[in-house]
């Protein structure tokens, strides 16, 4: 049992990871070349928190009950796309360091070898 529910939430994760659009986006700036854009995708969580604010308007107006559900993902985008931004600037800060130091090193063995060859 245990079993086919670990499956079943895999799968899903799988699918969710490759169909749903902000999962799509933010895959696409956890990329070196687009990480620069994760402070400017925070600005995203505003309209999912005002579509969270809208439906909690609605479902106390006597809405349906589904309408939770979607008070939840909206509420769950907001929150990925807020830690994005902090999270893909410390990702950017690692990442030109291992190329800082990648760099000097490449400089530093071409410098050796000129002087061995010299």
């Amino acid at each position: 049992m245990i079993r086919q529910l670990w499956t079943l939430s895999v799968h899903t994760r799988a699918f969710l990871r490759r169909y749903m659009p902000t999962n799509i986006l933010l895959d696409a700036i956890r990329t070196r070349r687009a990480l620069k854009w994760g402070v400017p995708a925070m600005l995203l969580a505003v309209p999912y928190l005002l579509a969270a604010s809208t439906f909690t308007a609605l479902i106390a107006d006597g809405g349906p009950g589904w309408l939770n559900l979607l008070v939840l993902v909206c509420l769950w985008n907001t929150m990925k796309f807020i830690i994005m931004g902090p999270a893909s600037l410390i990702l950017l800060a690692r990442i030109r360091v291992h190329e800082a130091v990648a760099s000097r090193a490449e400089r530093r063995a071409t410098t050796e070898l000129a002087k061995q060859a010299a």
